[in-house]
């Protein structure tokens, strides 16, 4: 199944996007693009994640509902599907999500799972912190990381008044 590239520049730096036929299959973080030539998108669900981003970015989404087909087993697609159940602003920890899972002690597991998710933002893996309250790590930098749930919660502010 042919796989297609695409950039997006965001408020967290550049993004690479790529997708086949069923849907995005992986976005990771860049400092510049590695290909500045200019190319029609043709993926469907490029073009639609391209301009989810962009409306995320602006403070005018939520929520995602672009196609997603990233590889993976069986507990991480669990684990994936448990962090695009996080709301939007919020945030919770690795022990949550392995409670929600039924399994208390599988913390350490779903952490690995959660590091290993391939389509970040979109599957809001940068909505899970420490017990403690503290930022755990994120593939794309604490930075990144920081500045996802700083936008997530002036979104959500705003929304309040």
């Amino acid at each position: 199944m042919k796989v297609e590239t695409a950039y997006l520049f965001s408020p967290v730096g550049w993004l690479k996007l790529s997708a086949d036929d069923s849907g995005i299959k992986q976005i990771g973080f860049s400092s510049t693009p590695e290909d500045l030539s200019v190319h029609i998108i043709s993926n469907h669900h490029l073009l639609q994640a391209i301009n989810q981003l962009n409306e995320y970015f602006s403070h005018q989404r939520t929520s995602f509902d672009v196609a997603l087909n990233p590889d993976g087993t069986t507990f991480q697609h669990q684990v994936w599907e448990m962090l695009k159940n996080i709301p939007f602003g919020e945030t919770t920890t690795y022990g949550d999500l392995a409670k929600k899972m039924g399994n208390p002690k599988a913390i350490r597991a779903v952490g690995r799972a959660n590091g290993t998710n391939k389509i970040p933002i979109i599957i809001p893996c940068h909505r899970v912190i420490g017990t403690n309250g503290s930022l755990t790590g994120f593939a794309g930098g604490l930075e990144r990381k920081r500045l996802l749930l700083d936008h997530e919660r002036q979104i959500k502010q705003s929304e309040l008044f």
